[in-house]
């Protein structure tokens, strides 16, 4: 069966089908335009996020730099004091090093002349011909060879310095008891029968 059309339908219909063929072009041209915006919006998205990355790798950087420097600065003043500090123990043992050289100059000299008074003592040595006995109350207490050590001695253990008499020529002694502190010469290298 066959159907009869109109010359005027047939060229609607031609014209409709050449629109919808327009048209059908059209979406093709806006589907192809649309992918190819949505290709360059993805492209621009890539590269925005590489350069967001670049960027945020290089903020990162600089923050690591700036950690690296503010712990050189510290480091670096840290090092100051130590050094100030440093200097100062330097120059304290710089003095104490003087010091103590002049002590050792001081030494040489006391031994040098120890030495000459040693020598000059052995030279003019005489043999002592009596010691010093020191009594406490009538009982021996220590034995020197001058008065004076003897009277040092007594003083040291509470004696008076000025409490030293010599009993008057002719005057009897007191009982050695009766004195706290008495020094009597003892003649050495004699012999009593």
């Amino acid at each position: 069966m066959y159907r009869l059309i109109r010359g005027s339908r047939l060229a609607a219909l031609e014209t409709a089908a050449a629109q919808q063929d327009e048209s059908a072009a059209e979406i093709a041209r806006l589907h192809a335009t649309t992918t190819k915006l949505e290709q360059d919006a993805r492209r621009t998205d890539h590269a925005f996020d590489a350069q967001l990355r670049t960027q945020a790798e290089a903020i990162a950087e600089r923050l690591e730099a700036v950690r690296e420097r503010d712990a050189a600065r510290a480091e670096r003043d840290q090092l100051g004091a130590e050094r100030t500090q440093l200097v100062a123990e330097a120059e304290q043992l710089r003095e104490e090093l003087a010091a103590a050289r002049a002590q050792v100059l001081l030494d040489a000299e006391d031994r040098v002349a120890l030495r000459a008074l040693l020598r000059t003592a052995r030279r003019q040595e005489n043999r002592a011909d009596r010691v010093y006995v020191l009594f406490r109350y009538g009982a021996l207490h220590s034995v020197h060879a001058t008065n004076d050590a003897a009277e040092e001695a007594a003083e040291a253990e509470g004696a008076e310095r000025s409490g030293w008499t010599s009993p008057a020529p002719g005057a009897a002694l007191p009982s050695a008891a009766e004195i706290s502190w008495r020094i009597q010469p003892l003649p050495l290298g004699t012999s009593r029968a």
